[in-house]
């Protein structure tokens, strides 16, 4: 098996080293292609207006000056074009893509453009709590999923959303096939702050979010310490609003 593996996090994230050991415990043959710097929130951007700078690290390691689209694209149709991966992955981003957070998610987009391009491709992201961010958890527990994920494989235009709960491996409690929740967008809040000249800055912050038990979602998951395992398909066509709306535009 051949393996790309992309982020959002950046080059030097410690996220993408933890996926290049899991893709290691799963392939041989591993590429790594990610951005210069920190890509965080840039969603399924590409970059049309500026060049792509590709900046070689070893034989194995690029870094693209663009988004973790860019990178996927610049991965496959040009580094690896004639002899394209099985698997792309996607991580391991620091902090959980679960609820509305996979609409604005670099991670996940690595992996949508993947799936987009024909190749099955999975996301991965660690939780993290105040006392700080267990990576090891998704190290140990990865490399199964994904086989499993592998085996069975994934429906065209589908991708695996991966969210490991912030607790050692050994807490983990078990699996759940989850469904993407939502939040409270109550919860959403502007935190104003000045800088050191006394001009107003802010930051765009989430309070903990809160979920419904029994609902099944990654949200649900991911606070029982399970690990969420959520399909995402690139078709998001509502099909009982396709009927709401029959003849509307007669």
């Amino acid at each position: 098996m051949r393996i790309l593996i992309t982020n959002d996090d950046g080059i030097h994230a410690p996220g993408l080293k933890v996926l290049e050991r899991i893709a290691k415990a799963l392939a041989d043959d591993v590429m790594v292609v990610a951005p210069e710097t920190d890509q965080s929130g840039v969603a399924h951007s590409l970059s049309l207006s500026d060049p792509l700078r590709l900046r070689k690290i070893t034989d194995r390691h690029y870094a693209v000056k663009g988004t973790p689209t860019d990178c996927v694209i610049m991965g496959v149709r040009k580094l690896m074009l004639d002899n394209p991966p099985d698997l792309i992955l996607s991580g391991v981003n620091k902090g959980q893509n679960v609820a509305e957070d996979v609409t604005y998610s670099g991670t996940i987009a690595g992996a949508m453009e993947g799936t987009l391009l024909g190749f099955p491709s999975v996301a991965l992201s660690q939780c993290y709590s105040p006392a700080g961010t267990p990576w090891e958890c998704a190290e140990a527990h990865a490399p199964e999923l994904i086989r499993k994920i592998v085996a069975r494989g994934l429906p065209p235009g589908v991708l695996m959303n991966l969210n490991f709960p912030a607790c050692e491996p050994g807490q983990v409690q078990g699996v759940a096939l989850a469904r993407q929740g939502r939040r409270e967008q109550e919860l959403m809040k502007i935190e104003a702050r000045f800088d050191g000249r006394g001009n107003p800055y802010y930051w765009i912050a989430f309070e903990r979010p809160t979920f419904k038990a029994g609902e099944g979602t990654d949200l649900e998951a991911v606070a029982q310490r399970r690990i969420a395992a959520t399909p995402l398909r690139l078709d998001l066509t509502d099909d009982p609003a396709l009927t709401h709306f029959a003849g509307t535009f007669a």
